[in-house]
């Protein structure tokens, strides 16, 4: 009995005529957007808005379309691989390796007790950074590490050249982890937000006066269609319209200024060109310094060849 006079007072103080009225409201607006669609209003029927609000609307959408278009390109920083080489053959390698791992770590687990052999548990691998600098690093310290082994001589030139390309490999490889790092704390989550907070509520606001000035047009259509019982009553709701589409307007104009105004999207901006700058002056160091040290060897492996063929 209860459930029932609560939904009964929810009833009864539900206001009919209002939701009536936001509904033919909607419908009202809806009629007026496809009449102009279809060409069927002529454009002085149509509410001129405010050419600072025009200016503001332009700006505002040329502010996203810069926004979306660095996210395109940036968005690959969201992951390490995205300039690693041989990323899908490596991964298959490694989920063999992890199974590998988690089958002999169930046995030794479930074969404990039992009168047959528990093998050792295993420790899986230390996981990889997967970038191409990374990448370089590896495969000289591991193209070193086999001239190296089998030259038989301590003084192997280019297993020494390939061991100082693989130390300024890894510094490349620190700077760039770092790098990245960066770009997703200073740069594209901020960036990210910008974009989804109050460029999106300057959008919803603009959306707002287009609905407001769609109701005022149909309010006017319907002042002047009105026969004189409802003459009163139409124009009653036109000037309701009119002073909502200047509220809805006003609120409209200061968002999008306080979007224009933000100097985060260029504080973030920044942020990334340093982040880059940083990467690439801290390869271009270790690369110079290193090449100084590889040439030095190619010049004296040269003179030394020449030397044999002199003989």
């Amino acid at each position: 009995m209860d459930g029932w006079n609560k939904l009964s007072s929810g009833l009864a103080g539900l206001n009919i005529g209002q939701s009536a009225n936001k509904f033919a409201k909607g419908f009202q607006s809806s009629v007026q957007a496809t009449r102009e669609r279809l060409g069927q209003v002529a454009p002085e029927e149509i509410t001129e808005l405010p050419q600072e609000y025009k200016d503001l609307e332009a700006r505002v959408d040329a502010l996203r379309t810069a926004h979306l278009a660095l996210l395109k390109v940036t968005k690959v920083y969201e992951s390490e691989t995205y300039d690693y080489p041989t990323q899908i053959q490596e991964s298959i390698t490694e989920l063999g390796t992890t199974i590998g791992h988690g089958i002999t770590n169930f046995a030794a687990a479930n074969l404990k007790g039992t009168n047959l052999p528990a093998p050792a548990p295993a420790q899986p691998n230390a996981p990889q950074h997967k970038t191409l600098p990374h990448a370089f690093g590896r495969a000289a310290t591991n193209a070193a590490t086999a001239v190296q082994t089998t030259s038989g001589t301590g003084d192997d030139k280019l297993g020494k050249a390939l061991q100082q390309y693989a130390g300024a490999w890894e510094k490349i490889a620190d700077a760039r982890v770092e790098q990245d790092n960066t770009i997703r704390e200073q740069f594209l989550h901020p960036w990210q937000t910008t974009l989804s907070t109050s460029i999106n509520v300057a959008l919803k606001a603009r959306q707002a006066v287009r609905v407001s000035r769609l109701e005022l047009d149909a309010a006017k259509q319907t002042l002047k269609n009105a026969g004189p019982a409802k003459q009163e009553a139409a124009r009653l709701e036109v000037e309701n319209a009119e002073d909502d589409l200047v509220q809805k307007t006003e609120v409209a104009i200061t968002l999008m200024k306080t979007v224009l105004e933000n100097p985060e999207p260029l504080k973030n901006l920044n942020e990334l060109a340093k982040a880059q700058l940083m990467f690439y002056a801290t390869a271009a160091e270790a690369l110079s310094s290193v090449q100084g040290e590889i040439e030095e060897l190619s010049v004296a492996a040269e003179g030394e060849y020449r030397k044999t063929r002199e003989h």
